[in-house]
């Protein structure tokens, strides 16, 4: 039996549907910027791209949004997780323009957590992920060991330090950057702070998206 919308949103703890940032396009899902393993350290270094993070202020703050992120932490060990965001994603997803952002606040908590996107990707050729990462360890290990990574499933990872670059991987890895002068850069700052209609960011074959500090 096809899992009803309902279910799907107790499983994965979206309780009132999946995100809508209101600079992207489609939809999004996000968990605690505060338990970003990597992130969480970085926050406390000056000069780091983590040292003044959006989802540590603003509307992040408030108590409706905090449960939310608590809801969808937790959901994450649901046996039926994976099947929950399949049938959200597929349901909200524009096919005329069917791209989704993974984690606009947060980042993979384990190898599992990777590997569960993995699966969602697979099962949803259809839909263009992109997940930014400062997990480097891990996302490299998963990708070792899956060889046949979905073609729609794009993890950027971020390098830590404002101006700074993550270096070469000697793989075609993409990365991103904060205010690097290096890659591809986020036009976002010039058309409203609105991705408009730039892909960039879900587009493997852009190795480098240097973003602004916002």
């Amino acid at each position: 039996m096809t899992m009803t919308l309902t279910e799907a949103k107790a499983i994965t703890g979206h309780k009132s549907g999946l995100g809508k940032p209101s600079k992207m396009p489609g939809y999004s899902t996000a968990i605690p910027a505060q338990a970003c393993r990597r992130g969480a350290k970085l926050a406390q270094i000056p000069g780091s791209v983590c040292s003044d993070c959006y989802a540590l202020r603003g509307n992040y703050l408030y108590k409706s949004v905090r449960e939310g992120l608590a809801r969808r932490m937790a959901a994450l060990n649901h046996p039926r997780w994976v099947e929950g965001m399949v049938r959200l994603i597929g349901h909200y997803t524009d096919p005329d323009d069917p791209y989704f952002r993974v984690h606009d606040s947060g980042d993979f908590q384990s190898q599992h957590h990777i590997e569960q996107w993995v699966k969602v990707a697979r099962l949803l050729p259809e839909v263009e992920f992109w997940i930014p990462s400062k997990e480097v360890s891990d996302v490299k290990a998963v990708q070792r060991r899956i060889k046949d990574w979905p073609a729609n499933l794009v993890i950027r990872l971020s390098a830590p330090m404002i101006g700074k670059s993550l270096g070469a991987w000697g793989d075609p890895t993409p990365t991103s950057t904060v205010d690097a002068g290096i890659g591809h850069k986020c036009p976002a700052p010039t058309q409203g702070n609105k991705c408009g209609p730039c892909r960039a960011c879900w587009d493997p074959t852009v190795s480098n998206i240097d973003y602004h500090k916002h």
